[in-house]
């Protein structure tokens, strides 16, 4: 009897089905609850891909516009829908999307707003820290001071099968989890190799008019009629102040010194450096004349004073005629200054002013420029595109058109050529270098706001960034005198896409 009872103690045949009975409920449970962790991190990272789709779809919209809300709304409910599975929604497929019906705007902070499944507040700011919450403090007042958007799904449940009171230590089995997520995006926009210059808007509205007959910036880069207006832009502090059609300077890149002089080379040279970025540009004190001025007429094969824009980078462009010419003798064999040229003599002619300027208080035409007497005198017999004579060309299309068909050296009825004189910096042909670029601020806007733009200002929002089109060389160029100019192009809606070489636009997640 003892020996069978020693030999069943050390018998240790089928021990593992024992181990395996006493183990099976904890296999079971942890493999439950593994599957579980599976089926809710699968959940989470659908909602959290659909929730950094959307977010990063509205970011791509808030370029400090006064319709970015609009816009941004528009791309949560069109651009994006994400599938999610494993929720109890719709047998555990579910659509994250804004759904149909109408956006509710919270009644407290109308920069949030939910829809379908989807909730979101357009941000101001974010704090710096990832650790810190988002709070009303850092919501937008308004589309053109919004930088970010965070977004959230609204919670979904989840059904355990492993029951949630074990794993949580809670006292009942509820096996639902609420799952949901969230994410912050922004958009940065800006241009690089861009003029420090910035124009206050000829277009900007006020209480719904302004001083451009109604004309909006997007009908005049698409509206024909509109686009061949010629705009008088005068430097700020040289009897103007900060209103549509004025410009004025900002803070150039660093490392190219302070100063007048620095200045002006950075407008003069065929290769800025700046990088501006739309959400908030810094101005430059000071009324910068002399060799500012001068930085424009280089442009134009015209000598400036003193010792300076000598080098390659500041040539002229490839077409300067401007109905001028030098001591009777058509260009002359020598790069002359302002004071030497004689403009608009008999048998020559540059691209002429509008007829009219009934806008802007006499600083913007009506489109109406003498076309017909413009190619007589420098083309004479030589057609242009008949399409002209229906609907008549900006001065630029003119422009270009000389360059394209090889007219720049057709001598006007004077002897004035296109082509700059021989003693001048050869012509720079990498870049066009009759157009000015600058960034458009709504300055009424701005000043209305409270920022003073006599200073050094900062972080003023840019409307849009643009081209125009420099028709004629700055008379005196040491007396602040006007710039006459045709808009050729803006960023954003509307624009033709010319500028998108400069652009550098980029909605990124944050959070």
């Amino acid at each position: 009897m003892l020996r069978t009872i020693r030999a069943f103690w050390h018998d240790q045949r089928g021990l593992a089905l024992i181990l395996v009975s006493i183990m099976l409920p904890a296999i079971m449970g942890l493999s439950l609850l593994a599957i579980d962790m599976s089926r809710m991190n699968n959940l989470h990272n659908d909602l959290q891909k659909g929730t950094d789709a959307l977010a990063l779809a509205a970011a791509a919209e808030l370029n400090g516009r006064s319709d970015a809300w609009t816009r941004a709304e528009n791309a949560l409910s069109n651009l994006v829908a994400n599938n999610t599975t494993f929720s109890n929604t719709n047998g555990g497929v579910m659509s994250l999307t804004t759904g149909n019906g109408a956006t509710t705007v919270d009644p407290t902070y109308a920069a949030c707003r939910s829809k379908g499944q989807v909730s979101w507040c357009f941000l101001a700011s974010i704090p710096a820290s990832d650790a810190s919450p988002i709070t009303s403090a850092n919501y937008a007042a308004s589309a053109t001071v919004t930088r970010f958007i965070q977004v959230k799904a609204q919670p979904e449940t989840f059904s355990a099968i492993f029951p949630v009171s074990i794993a949580s230590s809670g006292g009942s089995a509820d096996t639902n989890y609420n799952i949901s997520a969230v994410s912050v995006a922004g958009f940065t926009s800006g241009v690089c190799n861009y003029t420090p210059v910035f124009i206050c808007n000829p277009y900007e509205m006020v209480n719904g008019t302004n001083a451009a007959g109604g004309a909006t910036l997007e009908q005049a880069v698409t509206d024909p009629a509109v686009h061949r207006r010629l705009i008088e832009l005068r430097l700020v502090g040289n009897n103007a102040a900060y209103g549509p059609g004025n410009f004025g300077f900002l803070q150039p890149p660093d490392g190219v010194g302070n100063g007048a002089q620095a200045l002006a080379e950075t407008i003069a040279t065929s290769k800025p450096l700046g990088c501006y970025s739309a959400q908030g540009v810094n101005t430059k004190t000071g009324q910068n004349n002399g060799p500012v001025q001068d930085a424009f007429n280089v442009r134009f094969g015209i000598s400036p004073s003193g010792n300076r824009f000598n080098s390659a980078e500041y040539g002229p462009a490839a077409n300067v005629r401007m109905g001028a010419s030098t001591s009777g003798n058509g260009n002359g064999n020598q790069c002359p200054a302002y004071n030497k040229l004689t403009f608009n003599a008999t048998g020559n002619m540059g691209l002429p002013n509008d007829a009219t300027t009934p806008y802007m208080g006499g600083r913007m035409g009506d489109g109406n420029w003498n076309l017909s007497t413009y190619w007589s005198t420098n083309f004479q017999s030589t057609t242009h595109p008949s399409a002209w004579d229906t609907t008549k060309p900006t001065r630029y299309q003119v422009y270009k058109y000389e360059i394209a068909n090889n007219l720049v050296g057709h001598a006007s009825n004077g002897g004035e050529v296109g082509t700059p004189p021989n003693a001048c910096l050869a012509p720079v042909t990498t870049v066009d270098r009759r157009l000015l670029y600058g960034a458009i601020l709504n300055c009424n806007a701005l000043q209305a706001a409270g920022n003073n733009l006599n200073g050094n200002s900062t972080n003023l929002p840019v409307e849009a960034f643009a081209s125009f089109f420099i028709t004629q060389p700055v008379s005196g160029a040491n007396n602040g005198g006007s710039v006459f100019t045709e808009l050729v192009d803006i960023t954003g809606r509307g624009g033709s896409g010319t500028l998108d070489n400069f652009l550098r636009d980029e909605a990124q997640l944050y959070r």
